[in-house]
Formats: C-alpha cells, sequence, structure tokens
C-alpha cells in the first residue's frame, strides 16, 4: 500500500539523496513534476531499453545461484560492458529455491539472445549489486537501520526478498510498451518476454508468500512486512500511485474484487497487470526518484537511446 502522507515522501526523497550524495542536484529536480504517460519512442528502443533490466536480473540470479555471471556463462552477450559490482553467491540452503533461481538464472540468458537476435544489443550497464546498496535500499524501505545490515546473499529467504521487484520491474515495462509497437518482431518478442516476466514474478511471490508470516532471519520483520516496505518504496520512487503492493494486504481494499487481502499477483482494481513507464522505471532502479539522476543498481545510468537521453549531469 501506498505512505499515508506526502510529508513523508518528500523527507525520504532528502533523505536518499544525501545517501547518493548529490545533494543540490537532486534537490533542483525531484520537485519537477513526475512524468506518467508514455513517452515517443521506437520499437527497437523500447525493447533494448527493458535489456537493462533483464541485465540486472540475469547477473543478479546467475551470480546467486552458481557464482559467477554473463562474463562466464555467455561473455558474447555482454557486448564489453563492465563486470557489475558486489554481486556474489548466495547460501541458497533451500533446495527448492536454489533449483528456481537457477532456472531464472538460465532463462534470463536466453532473454538476452533473444533481444540480440530480434532487434540488436549494447554493452552491459555498469551494475551495482552490492551488499552495501542492498543493504541501504532495505533501511530506506524500512525506514530504519536494519542490524546487522540487509544481505541478500545470507540465506534463501533474503535472496528471494532482493529479487521480489526485479521481473515486476520488466513485466511493467513491457505491459508498456506492447500496446506502441508497430512491428510484429517487436510485438512478438515483447510479448513472450511478458510472459516469462510475470511467470517469474509470481513463482518469486508464491514462494515469499508461502512463508508470508515468518521472520527473516536475523531479524524480527516477518516476509511479508519486507514485501510491503519494498512495495511502499517503489511506489514512492516511481511517482505515479500505487503499482506494487505486497504479498498480505492489510485490507480488502487492494484486493481481487475487494474480497481478499492475499495478494500473490499484484494488480490493478481489476485484477491487470500494472503499467510503468520508461522514466518511472528509470526512477526506481536509480533509487533517486529522478530519471535524470542515476545511481543506484545503475551508478553510471542504463544504456539505450531511452536512457541516455535524460542523463543530464
Amino acid at each position: 500500500m501506498a505512505p499515508s502522507n506526502s510529508c513523508f515522501s518528500s523527507v525520504f526523497l532528502v533523505l536518499l539523496a544525501l545517501h547518493f550524495s548529490r545533494i543540490h542536484q537532486v534537490m533542483s529536480l525531484i520537485i519537477t513534476p513526475p512524468n506518467c504517460k508514455p513517452i515517443e519512442a521506437t520499437d527497437v528502443d523500447r525493447v533494448q531499453f527493458a535489456l537493462n533490466l533483464e541485465f540486472c536480473q540475469a547477473e543478479y540470479f546467475l551470480y546467486g545461484a552458481f557464482g559467477k555471471g554473463l562474463d562466464s556463462i555467455s561473455p558474447n552477450l555482454t557486448a564489453g560492458g563492465p563486470p557489475p559490482i558486489g554481486v556474489q553467491k548466495a547460501l541458497l540452503l533451500n533446495p527448492e529455491v536454489a533449483r528456481i533461481s537457477e532456472e531464472i538464472a538460465y532463462q534470463q540468458v536466453g532473454n538476452i539472445r533473444s533481444i540480440f537476435e530480434t532487434v540488436g544489443g549494447f554493452p552491459r550497464p555498469l551494475l551495482n549489486l552490492s551488499v552495501t546498496l542492498w543493504a541501504l535500499l532495505f533501511d530506506l524501505a524500512l525506514k530504519k537501520p536494519l542490524i546487522p545490515p540487509f544481505n541478500p546473499y545470507r540465506n534463501s529467504l533474503s535472496f528471494l526478498l532482493a529479487a521480489y521487484a526485479m521481473p515486476d520491474l520488466a513485466q511493467t515495462s513491457y505491459v508498456s510498451s506492447i500496446s506502441s509497437f508497430t512491428t510484429n518482431s517487436s510485438s512478438s518478442l515483447a510479448s513472450k518476454l511478458l510472459a516469462i516476466k510475470a511467470g517469474q514474478s509470481a513463482v518469486i511471490r508464491t514462494l515469499l508468500y508461502q512463508n508470508a508470516t515468518q521472520f527473516v532471519p536475523p531479524y524480527q520483520i516477518t516476509v511479508a512486512e519486507f514485501t510491503k516496505a519494498i512495495s511502499e518504496l517503489t511506489n514512492i520512487l516511481g511517482k505515479c500511485g500505487i503499482k506494487s503492493e505486497g504479498i498480505l494486504l492489510d485490507n480488502t481494499t487492494l484486493g481481487a474484487e475487494n474480497r481478499t487481502t492475499s495478494n500473490v499477483l499484484s494488480a490493478d482494481a481489476n485484477s491487470l497487470s500494472y503499467s510503468r513507464t520508461e522514466p518511472e522505471i528509470l526512477r526506481i532502479v536509480y533509487g533517486t526518484g529522478n530519471e535524470h539522476l542515476p545511481s543506484g543498481f545503475f551508478p553510471k545510468g542504463a544504456n539505450g537511446k531511452i536512457a541516455r537521453s535524460y542523463i543530464l549531469i
């Protein structure tokens, strides 16, 4: 669910700016009204934009599952891009989570290859998947410093929680762009990628839902509480309303037909997938609430014409 007042949103964004050490630049940019309307772009540019998200998810799952990434598994797909920062093998002692993570990791390789073969690609952008960044983001989501700092590679539940929003962001990107495609090849590819992202998101959310009331070690915070906090953070950063909800709802207001508090699939009032524009997604993955201010998972900015067109500083 979304935060209860705008005051927290403003304070949150200022604190976020402090963490990313560009205060004077952020303060002048975050006051600009958010762009929530679809942008004009070619089919190729839209599909390639999503390649940034596919790269990020691929490296997270490949390293998490195998301790090595695209540079080892399929180096040609990196197109000479720099290696990711801080990503590492996760301690996936839950065999179900380990096997599913391996499958998603390999799926990502195929998805990236399909984009390259259909519309072409670009060098893998610099990615930051370090424990330091994850700890910062989870502190911001929970609105307090976690002790010890959050580490997604610590255990199976933590790994799933960090992955929680990844396929969802790609899914909502494809939902947003498909209706504007003018070529069958781009529309067909995006539709197939959308189906996979929706499936990945559903699997991750189901695994978390099965443990909704369980505490995530070493914290006295439940899985459901974590997912609610993460969803609230993405909504705040995206600035375009509620587009993400935790796996358990406080009441039935946002549930299916306003009758459920279970929320395995996050969807709108008609149980249809949410959509996010490219600027909205950049605001989230940069962690700054501003599509013009790279940081977060993409410290030097995402690649492709759409993402690069927003970088002003």
